[in-house]
């Protein structure tokens, strides 16, 4: 064979095998976007459901004004922050968590502030908002787990070899995950 047809044929095979590699990697990629629509569909979900709960608690009881505004100015912090799930750095990542650990907390104290009033802990709409918060916070963990999955196996692609040396020159690079928050291990205290 002559040199000239050895170097195409090296070349076309190095062409397919980048060109494999590029399919997979932005599948995962594509797979990534869509696994953190889900997250942001889930954190949406709960903050529609605040301004409800907080409308429900304040006419159903004389109830402490710094609480439900710390509520809602949590909801508001937590759904200004835009997170481009092309961009998702460590960082951006802590940024967003922040937001919401501190609409969590919020929540969190009103939910506790709540046993004070038991009008308001028989009221049927209340009840029904807790339950759907309740489920929601579920749906935010499984679909945040779901996205550490989905970013964990595309950022093992992006890494590994050979897939680093064409990931890199794609433009392909890794993603940040979601991340226990510090003091994530101690249980909230709750007192009365």
């Amino acid at each position: 064979m002559k040199k000239g047809t050895i170097v195409i044929i090296v070349l076309v095979i190095l062409v397919l095998f980048g060109g494999c590699q590029y399919n997979s990697i932005n599948k995962a990629s594509i797979e990534v976007d869509k696994s953190w629509a889900n997250v942001q569909g889930a954190y949406q979900r709960r903050a529609d459901l605040i301004p409800n709960l907080v409308a429900t608690v304040k006419g159903a009881a004389d109830f402490e004004k710094s609480t439900l505004t710390q509520v809602i100015e949590a909801r508001a912090k937590a759904t200004s922050i835009q997170v481009d799930p092309k961009n998702l750095t460590p960082e951006k990542m802590r940024e967003f968590q922040a937001a919401q650990g501190e609409l969590g907390q919020a929540l969190g104290r009103l939910l506790v502030s709540v046993e004070r009033y038991p009008d308001l802990k028989a009221n049927q709409n209340f009840l029904s908002l807790q339950d759907q918060l309740e489920g929601t916070e579920n749906r935010i963990n499984v679909e945040r787990g779901r996205f550490n999955e989905t970013v964990s196996t595309y950022n093992y692609k992006v890494t590994s070899f050979p897939n680093k040396i064409f990931s890199g020159m794609m433009g392909f690079k890794e993603r940040g995950m979601f991340e226990a928050d510090a003091g994530a291990q101690n249980a909230p205290k709750v007192e009365f």
